[in-house]
């Protein structure tokens, strides 16, 4: 985070930590309302004083378990991640499973992760905030992260492509289908100003839209037939122009 403001917080020891409201692990409590707070507030205008009270924890805990505002705003955005992975996790496939399979499982959990309730949770709205706006916490989420999660997508093209398509072009097949999905979390409501309410019900819903992004995929590779058959194109001179 270039340049942003450390918020010094109380010397603390164990000591000052013990006894502590809740029964449960207080750095886990920081960490979920270091969380909210950021995500709702953004770092500067979140406050120390305001995560500590919302977690039941003396200001000193943050001290001792993060040391200052700055290490708790990167270990928030990572406990996020972690959260979201927890609560959807991707399937385990069995050896065999056809890669298209594994395609389609992993789209369609990628799109439960950002879609999947009417209201963001805290820790979509601080992921959402952090890639539209990284800072350093960005580049420890993808290296820990994010960067396993795209290696594994590519993996799985790779495999559809059977080694014939170069390590560039994977890279971009994977980034797009990353930007469909993420266009549905940061411009839902545009989208919903484009696409008429009933086609959004009947093809923008997470099922339809993970069948889509899939058979766009592998049409793009060319191990499924085009959206569009040749048959059905028209010809260049008769294409309606949007």
């Amino acid at each position: 985070m270039a340049g942003a403001r450390k918020e010094p917080v109380g010397g603390g020891t164990a000591a000052l930590i013990a006894g502590e409201a809740g029964s449960d692990d207080p750095k886990e409590r920081i960490l979920s309302a270091a969380g909210r707070e950021f995500a709702d507030r953004g770092y500067e205008a979140a406050t120390i004083r305001d995560i500590c009270t919302a977690a039941e924890v003396n200001v000193a805990a943050v001290n001792y378990y993060f040391g200052d505002k700055r290490r708790l705003y990167v270990e928030s955005v990572k406990h996020a991640h972690r959260q979201r992975s927890e609560q959807m996790p991707l399937p385990a496939w069995p050896p065999g499973t056809p890669a298209a399979r594994k395609l389609h499982d992993f789209v369609a959990n990628m799109l439960a992760r950002m879609l999947g309730f009417t209201e963001p949770p805290w820790e979509v709205r601080l992921l959402l905030r952090e890639i539209l706006h990284p800072t350093e916490a960005c580049r420890e989420l993808v290296e820990d992260y994010i960067r396993p999660h795209y290696g594994q997508l590519v993996a799985i093209l790779d495999e559809l492509a059977g080694g014939r398509l170069a390590a560039p072009e994977l890279r971009r097949v994977a980034l797009g289908i990353i930007g469909h999905c993420f266009l549905y979390r940061a411009a839902g409501g545009v989208v919903e100003m484009l696409i008429p309410a009933t086609e959004l019900a009947s093809l923008h819903a997470l099922p339809e839209l993970a069948d889509h992004v899939t058979r766009q995929a592998l049409a793009a590779l060319g191990v499924a037939p085009p959206l569009v058959p040749v048959a059905a194109r028209p010809s260049r001179s008769h294409r309606e122009v949007p």
